[in-house]
């Protein structure tokens, strides 16, 4: 009898142990699940309300090591990023940031640049089936909002994905003058006196709040010194002409158009003269 009580209470403490391990092996893959889990469908919120793929689409835009600033002057908007070239055996004429949509709207991708391919196309297609409708060219505040509620559309299905880029439209309205617009991979859009995006796009909106708290008039000139002063200062360093890439549209000249390296190395003068 005595033995027979002492193999009871082992198989009662081995039936306990198995319970407590299966216990702490569900607490553990519990909270597993709730960490990784919830980052494997587009389409399924997390308990907290986030919409992991999506957060990771902005974190793709920053793995692109590139910050594009957009500025709205008085009567011009400028755009600025950098121009890095992955290879030295490439041709730096065919690496490019900007890209015209229509004669008058331009933009600045940031991200992966098979996306920033893909969108333009998208842009440009949009753009050209809005003419052939109406008969004159798209508004770039429209454009901007065709753009994000393509890219929404792209956070609820789940055979598709978010792009992994960011894009910042410049134009000059017939009505509403110098025009500057930003679209991010969740569908949001907003106009704005100034924006940035990309890896420091922080740090940028920082500085960019400081110097435009006053709200000051700026002319041509100053519009493109202020977008490459912000890279510069975020930064921490000198460009040279060849690597950054400066678009501008203007009241006087509607067309977009990308300024030559002369041109840049002339508004770097002004600036270093300047400080």
């Amino acid at each position: 009898r005595e033995r027979e009580r002492k193999r009871e209470k082992k198989r009662e403490n081995g039936r306990r142990e198995t319970e407590r391990k299966r216990v702490l092996g569900y607490k553990r893959n519990n909270k597993m699940s709730r960490a990784t889990g919830y980052d494997r469908h587009i389409t399924i919120f997390s308990p907290e309300g986030r919409l992991h793929q999506v957060e990771y689409a902005f974190k793709a835009i920053k793995a692109g090591n590139l910050t594009a600033v957009g500025v709205r002057g008085q009567d011009s908007c400028v755009v600025v990023t950098q121009k890095k070239v992955p290879d030295k055996l490439i041709d730096p004429s065919t690496i490019t940031s900007m890209f015209k949509i229509t004669r008058n709207i331009g933009c600045v991708m940031t991200g992966m640049t098979a996306d920033s391919s893909a969108y333009v196309q998208r842009a440009r297609a949009l753009a050209a089936e809005y003419k052939h409708q109406n008969g004159y060219d798209i508004p770039v505040h429209y454009l901007a909002n065709r753009l994000a509620d393509k890219a929404q559309v792209y956070t609820q299905n789940a055979w598709m994905r978010p792009y992994g880029v960011g894009c910042i439209l410049i134009a000059v309205d017939d009505e509403g003058g110098p025009q500057l617009y930003r679209c991010d991979p969740a569908g949001t859009f907003a106009g704005f006196r100034a924006c940035a995006m990309g890896q420091k796009d922080i740090e940028a909106f920082n500085f960019l709040e400081k110097k435009l708290k006053k709200k000051p008039d700026l002319d041509e000139s100053a519009t493109v010194e202020l977008g490459i002063t912000t890279l510069q200062h975020i930064y921490s360093s000198d460009f040279k002409p060849s690597e950054i890439e400066v678009a501008v549209v203007t009241a006087g000249n509607t067309a977009f158009r990308v300024l030559s390296e002369q041109e840049v190395d002339r508004h770097l003068t002004a600036i270093s003269e300047r400080d």
